[in-house]
């Protein structure tokens, strides 16, 4: 509803900017009907494309986009209407002086609109309470992400389970508040509002009642499917009388759409080095200065299909370049011990940037000679981030479908690090995010994640001891 208010609202102050804007130029005004049909098209277009059902992420960019798409379908259709009916310039200036206010406001309207509601769920305002059934790996691991990111509207208050398996490493706590026959006693003392129903090992007739006594009480109901990880935002659903049979289509890594992207990052891998050739050469001059040669930074790195690969930086750190680089150590060595690894790690050394190393790494400018490893074929612009062959090794070998990162080449920014996966943050929720990309890759996805990676550098989001 508040969308609702919002693209209204935004529409009638773009049709009165339309106006004032007429008026001031001394164009006349055209009739009211262009503009009435004008805002009930682009309202009806929101719609339709979901802009205006639940949901409990707040996909900014991929709204703005539809945002701009509904305004122009609604403008181009309006421009063709007034060509068929011969209606004169006057309408065609006021639709296009309407499309170019419309987008603007409209898209300004939901920015602020998602803008507030993040910061107010992020501040625990408007969570709505939420019943996890099932209090197994996956239903520990849902209420996890809920907790982790408050900004979907969700707030985990427990678990419904008979038989729970017992999670003794788990860093959930949140309490069983007990089976599913007491659903309506749940509901009613903690208000619940939205359940989620993952694996457990309540037979399927149970669950069909849970989840129609759900609709009954008027409490949301989702649902993580079996074989979640192969699931992906493209799905066709065909019904064998009243047996659904679901098709996930995952991009091919070794397909034509892989082939146009790689063919895209050499051409703007190239655009880029010739646009940021003086930023480089600053950055190689400052890092000679600072620290002498070598310019470069080589680290050897695993790319795609396990195939190794040098990667460059600008270096940043004092001291020989093959002794630096391992300031994660410490990180790795977390990682493979909560995968019950006893693998022993290198100690750790000691992160010594120079000052300028530190404002290089500040501002990911110590990245940017990572362009030239696109130009080689070993990289891309946006994949999984490379690791160290040594950790790779070992990590393929702990972490879940970690060697499934390598279908694709890696990147030089990534679906896990625009959504804050970077410095010490978990190794296993990387790695299910970048098979997300992978398995759910398009252009506009691409595009995406590099407009959220500008976002996070020009927020300060990075840290200077990022170890990747």
């Amino acid at each position: 509803m508040a969308c609702l208010v919002v693209d209204t609202g935004m529409l009638a102050l773009a049709a009165i900017a339309t106006a004032l804007g007429g008026t001031a130029a001394g164009i006349p005004s055209g009739s009211a009907a262009w503009t009435w049909g004008f805002g009930l098209i682009v309202v009806a277009l929101l719609a339709l494309r979901g802009l205006y059902a639940p949901s409990f992420r707040l996909h900014t960019i991929d709204a703005l986009r539809r945002v701009v798409a509904a305004t122009s379908v609604a403008a181009m259709s309006l421009l063709a209407l007034a060509a068929v009916l011969d209606a004169g310039p006057t309408p065609t200036d006021e639709i296009v002086r309407l499309w170019a206010f419309a987008s603007a406001y409209v898209v300004a309207g939901r920015t602020a609109l998602y803008w507030s509601q993040t910061q107010a769920r992020r501040l625990g305002e408007g969570l709505r309470p939420t019943l996890i059934v099932g209090a197994g790996t996956v239903g520990r691991l849902a209420a996890r992400r809920l907790l982790d990111s408050p900004q979907l509207g969700l707030k985990p208050i427990g678990f419904l389970d008979k038989e729970p398996r017992p999670q003794p490493n788990s860093d959930v706590h949140l309490p069983l508040l007990g089976a599913s026959w007491d659903l309506d006693a749940v509901v009613r003392e903690h208000d619940v509002e939205q359940v989620i129903i993952t694996f457990s090992t309540a037979p399927n007739d149970v669950l069909l009642r849970l989840v129609r006594r759900c609709h009954e009480l008027g409490v949301g109901v989702a649902m993580v499917p079996r074989l979640y990880e192969r699931m992906t935002t493209r799905m066709s659903v065909e019904h064998i009388g009243g047996l659904p049979l679901v098709t996930a289509h995952s991009a091919d890594p070794h397909g034509w759409q892989f082939a146009v992207k790689y063919g895209i990052d050499c051409i703007a891998a190239l655009v880029l080095v010739a646009l940021l050739s003086p930023l480089l050469a600053a950055g190689a001059i400052a890092t000679f200065l600072s620290l002498g040669r070598p310019i470069f930074f080589r680290q050897r790195r695993v790319g795609r299909d396990g195939v190794e690969f040098d990667m460059l930086k600008f270096r940043t750190m004092h001291g020989a370049p093959e002794e630096r680089g391992e300031a994660d150590a410490e990180w790795a060595k977390q990682q493979l011990s909560e995968s019950d690894s006893n693998v022993a790690v290198e100690a750790s050394i000691q992160d010594v940037r120079s000052p300028v190393g530190k404002l290089l790494r500040r501002l990911s400018i110590d990245e940017l000679p990572q362009l030239f490893n696109v130009l080689l074929g070993h990289m891309s612009i946006v994949g999984p981030r490379p690791e160290r062959v040594h950790y790779v090794r070992e990590f393929e070998r702990n972490i879940y479908r970690y060697g499934d990162r390598h279908r694709v080449k890696s990147g030089i920014t990534g679906w896990a690090q625009a959504n804050g996966l970077r410095g010490n943050t978990s190794l296993a929720d990387r790695v299910e995010w970048d098979n997300y990309y992978i398995e759910n890759f398009s252009l506009w996805l691409d595009a995406k994640i590099v407009l959220m990676t500008f976002a996070a550098v020009f927020a300060g989001f990075k840290t200077v001891d990022e170890p990747s």
